[in-house]
């Protein structure tokens, strides 16, 4: 059960994080909310249909944004529990896990979806993405399967 909170929690978490720092770095632009969630949803449907959706496919967006999420915070749990440092040392597996997750997400994730005319981040860009996953993803995910899963992890030897 406790793998199972610190998914969810880790999941939940990190996505609302990351969700409000798009939010917050992308409302300059005059780009909204709705269309974030929009374009996130693009990647599954098309842009064209994403944005016809209206706030229907901005729903789809954010739900496929909190199901990746939560896919990363599993993937995090499922990890840590054959490799225990990960939960003994979390700003460093945190920091880790979110460039990681960074360069997954926009040099082969996305690229491999529906979004048309993808463009890699480039100058800031990519200061700015990679610092948001590293503390807003993969840091929240370290340290809540600490917090869920730690006590386990402390009685298990390095491996």
């Amino acid at each position: 059960m406790r793998k199972i909170w610190a998914t969810v929690l880790g999941g939940a978490t990190a996505g609302l994080l990351d969700i409000l720092s798009a939010y917050a770095s992308l409302a300059p632009r005059g780009i909204s909310p709705l269309q974030i969630n929009q374009f996130i949803a693009g990647a599954v449907i098309g842009p064209s249909a994403a944005s016809a959706g209206g706030s229907t496919t901005a729903l789809l967006g954010l739900g496929v944004h909190f199901s990746l999420t939560t896919l990363m915070a599993g993937i995090f749990v499922a990890v840590s529990q054959r490799l225990p440092t990960l939960l003994r040392y979390p700003w460093y597996s945190g920091l880790t896990y979110g460039a990681l997750i960074y360069f997954v997400m926009n040099y082969v994730a996305v690229p491999l979806t529906a979004v048309q005319g993808w463009k890699l981040p480039h100058g800031w860009a990519i200061v700015a993405g990679l610092l948001a996953h590293c503390f807003y993803v993969g840091t929240p995910i370290a340290f809540i399967a600490r917090a869920f899963l730690g006590e386990q992890s402390a009685s298990r030897p390095l491996e």
